[in-house]
């Protein structure tokens, strides 16, 4: 199949994005004139921008596997934790709109931050971004895969075909033919993404939406005798018995919120280039928000937070939550609707997960800092189709490997995913303040929205970083396995993070142009094409 390939000679700065360096940040102004590398462009408007975001997240999936999980952890306090990994994600957001209106560029983190700091901490950064989509990708295909057996035992009344997923080559042939369809989907462009996306994001909220109101109708009729009287003092983070137990649970907090900045990922097929995808992530912000403490405010009210029945924090139901809850709350019929709906989400998220990584990797070869292969976009959809399909390859091969290995190492491969999110997050909220540090003095505006508040996100996820390192030493964190004695938690995060190094070094070697700034540097315009 024919692509084209829009990479441009090494050193060509094709106009299009005015950009700015320090003291001199002038926006885009007019978005339509902002040219990308060959994208779709105006695809996607601020709702479709918006409900790709919120479908990234995969709100229903977050709550099943992680709402018992946090329980556990901070115990009543799990409304609170949820607005404290709130908090940072925000401050960080407003990084990424302010970027994103002087170079609305689809590499977002890679492109932003070789351009405040450099190749070599940019090539990191946009690294990060890859390999914690890659993690994700496959946890959403195991996830998926579990609810349809599951889902199917449900519909037929047969355990027996529920237990199928227990099959470990039957669960890896599922998987691997859930990631195909994803990936083939994603290839054909954004606007078959934008249609299967508001069917199944609507259809996640909708029953979510029924959920709170029954779970909420049971807590007032006292169903269940582990329920609990509302009290605003759940909102106290203060509260939280230990700082180890409330970074705990501020780690899967700030997990259940990744993948907002889809939005931005796909800026160059934004209809408002400059604006929309800032937009259309604080709206996904405030919609995820508020669906969290919603539903973690009704299903506290409803079975508490204990580690007794079925309260939140029981070990044995914790993992899986709302398939726990389903039948309880919702009854035998109704609650079908909310294996449905973890299914939904989990296959929407699967599908919009490739966008960000795929586009990143697409302007890292634009960049020259990966093969120029990838740079190639398809003629007829205008997606970077070699990216998304290596993408589904390496996950579907990370997936396999690692289920035949041991549950117990892709457990913590899911837990490392945590370091991932705050490595490149942060980066990308420094790189704005130090990108903007010439405009600091202009305006009050200036000052907060691309200084202060950046760097106030970048400063709490690396501390969460730099603890959960700390916490992953102990083989206890994670899944209790151990490298040597060194929790391999700890020593899968920072082996990826190591492994990356060594692809950068390797990289390097056969694309010097690149890291030494004769391709994308923060005195030279975003090195967009024609299409």
């Amino acid at each position: 199949m024919t692509q084209l390939d829009m990479r441009p000679p090494v050193g060509d700065t094709v106009s299009g994005v005015a950009e700015g360096g320090a003291g001199n940040t002038t926006g885009t102004g007019d978005a339509g004139d902002v040219r990308g590398k060959g994208l779709g462009k105006g695809s996607v408007g601020l709702l479709g921008s918006a409900v790709i975001g919120i479908s990234t997240v995969a709100p229903v999936y977050c709550l099943t596997s992680t709402l018992g999980s946090t329980a556990g952890e901070v115990g009543v306090q799990m409304p609170a934790v949820f607005l404290a990994g709130f908090l940072p994600m925000l401050l960080v957001a407003f990084a990424y709109r302010e970027l994103n209106k002087a170079m609305p560029d689809c590499g977002t983190s890679f492109t932003w931050t070789v351009k405040a700091f450099g190749p070599r901490i940019g090539w990191m950064c946009g690294w990060g971004l890859v390999i914690a989509t890659i993690i994700v990708l496959s946890n959403l295909a195991g996830v998926a895969t579990s609810y349809f057996w599951l889902l199917a035992g449900e519909i037929t009344g047969n355990p027996s075909i529920a237990a199928l997923d227990e099959n470990k080559l039957v669960h890896i042939a599922t998987c691997l033919t859930l990631i195909a369809v994803a990936t083939a989907i994603s290839y054909r462009g954004m606007t078959a993404t934008k249609g299967v996306q508001y069917t199944l994001v609507g259809l996640q909220l909708v029953v979510l939406a029924i959920f709170v109101a029954m779970a909420l109708q049971k807590a007032s009729a006292g169903t269940f005798d582990t329920g609990l009287d509302f009290s605003w003092q759940w909102m106290n983070p203060f509260a939280v018995e230990s700082m180890g137990a409330f970074t705990a649970g501020l780690s899967l907090s700030i997990f259940m919120y990744w993948g907002w900045d889809a939005c931005l990922a796909t800026n160059e097929e934004t209809t408002g280039s400059a604006k929309t995808p800032g937009r259309a992530s604080l709206i996904a912000m405030v919609v995820l928000v508020g669906s969290y403490l919603a539903t973690g405010f009704a299903a506290q009210m409803a079975v508490g937070s204990g580690a007794e029945g079925l309260g939140l924090g029981n070990p044995e139901t914790s993992g899986n939550v709302f398939a726990a809850l389903a039948g309880p709350v919702m009854g035998p019929v109704l609650g079908i609707l909310l294996f449905v709906a973890v299914l939904a989400s989990a296959a929407a998220s699967l599908q919009t997960t490739f966008i960000p990584v795929a586009r990143t990797v697409l302007a890292m070869s634009t960049y020259e800092a990966l093969p120029p292969s990838y740079a190639k976009v398809h003629p007829k959809f205008k997606t970077p189709g070699r990216a998304t399909v290596m993408a589904g390859i390496a996950t579907g091969a990370f997936y396999t490997v690692m289920t035949l290995v041991s549950e117990n190492v892709l457990t913590d491969t899911i837990f490392a995913l945590g370091l991932m999110i705050c490595f490149y997050y942060s980066l990308t909220a420094f790189a704005c303040a130090w990108y903007f540090r010439g405009d600091l003095r202009r305006s009050a505006r200036d000052l907060f929205f691309k200084g202060v508040f950046p760097v106030l996100g970048g400063l709490l996820l690396a501390a969460v970083f730099v603890k959960t390192l700390m916490d992953a030493w102990d083989p206890s964190y994670g899944s209790g396995s151990d490298v040597l004695g060194v929790g391999s938690v700890f020593v899968i995060g920072v082996g990826l993070l190591a492994l990356g190094l060594v692809v950068m070094f390797v990289t390097e070697r056969r694309s010097p142009a690149f890291f030494r700034g004769e391709v994308l540097t923060k005195s030279t315009p975003a090195l967009v094409v024609e299409d």
